[in-house]
């Protein structure tokens, strides 16, 4: 029986890699010369820490990172940006959060987009991780298409796919 996992996972190694593509763009930017800006990764945790001067230069990095990170092959909702900057002296400080695994009510909704669609295929979530498996790989892939189109904010990656 056919079956595929669907995953929210960003590669460490990809990660670090973008980090650094963005550490050296920032370095070589004419706007950022002779300014405070930092940008750390916490690769256990995975959470990025920014450090600047000002809201305007943190809207700027934050645009450096989105794109940098989209071309690397990393998905822009894999980072959460939700959470308010706050001042540290002379700086402004952000933790930006990068999704690490399927959370459990993101798993449901997954299920229920799967469930509610009307397709001939099975979705059930094991961890991190959800299943979905059924007669034809055909359904599987117009599974996939679903999940792609289906508005979820959350970056998905389809893996271990047998038939």
């Amino acid at each position: 029986m056919p079956s595929l996992d669907i995953a929210s996972k960003v590669d460490l190694q990809t990660l670090d890699n973008a980090v650094n593509t963005i550490k050296k763009e920032i370095s070589n930017r004419f706007d950022f010369k002779d300014s405070h800006v930092s940008i750390e990764l916490n690769k256990k945790d995975f959470v990025l820490t920014i450090e600047v001067e000002s809201e305007m230069k943190m809207k700027q990095v934050i645009d450096v990172i989105i794109s940098r990170a989209m071309k690397q092959g990393i998905d822009a909702n894999a980072f959460n940006f939700e959470k308010d900057a706050y001042p540290s002296g002379k700086i402004i400080k952000k933790e930006v959060t990068v999704t690490n695994g399927l959370k459990q009510e993101d798993a449901k909704k997954i299920v229920k987009l799967i469930k509610d669609s009307g397709l001939k295929v099975q979705a059930q979530i094991m961890d991190e991780i959800v299943r979905v498996s059924g007669k034809k790989i055909d359904d599987l892939q117009a599974g996939m298409a679903l999940c792609k189109n289906g508005g979820l904010n959350f970056p998905l990656q389809f893996t271990n796919m047998k038939s």
